[in-house]
């Protein structure tokens, strides 16, 4: 089932860039993102409401509030930068070099989760690369 949600993600993060691209003209990229933001952070609440999941807020760990924390500044530095590369280039420059995260993800999963590369990780990761060098020239 991970891999249905996973492949949903990718379908709505490939919609985001093309709906942000178009909504994102004549509107500054910093005003853009609040507004994106705001979006998903209600959306968000009403899927914790829908599933009746809220009371779990008293259960989580500091150094869960801690990382969450850290993870929402990372989202929203992410998306700030995106928004701004989005406004000043195109979709097709901007994705790809956005999509360089695989190969750094998996270089911090490596490094700091102490997950292993196995073979096909590594061919994706050098495949990635070399694909956004060939789309980003």
């Amino acid at each position: 089932m991970w891999f249905v949600f996973a492949l949903l993600s990718a379908v709505f993060a490939a919609l985001t860039s093309i709906l942000a691209k178009v909504g994102i003209e004549g509107v500054n990229s910093n005003l853009a993102t609040a507004i994106r933001t705001a979006v998903v952070l209600i959306m968000a609440w009403g899927m914790v409401f829908i599933t009746n999941t809220q009371s779990g807020i008293t259960e989580i760990s500091k150094k869960s509030w801690l990382f969450l924390i850290l993870s929402g500044l990372a989202t929203g530095a992410s998306w700030l930068c995106y928004y701004k590369a989005l406004q000043m280039g195109s979709v097709s420059q901007v994705v790809p070099i956005d999509k360089l995260s695989v190969i750094i993800t998996l270089v911090l999963a490596f490094i700091f989760l102490h997950e292993q590369f196995s073979v096909k990780s590594i061919i994706g990761c050098i495949l990635i690369g070399a694909g956004t060098l060939v789309m980003a020239l």
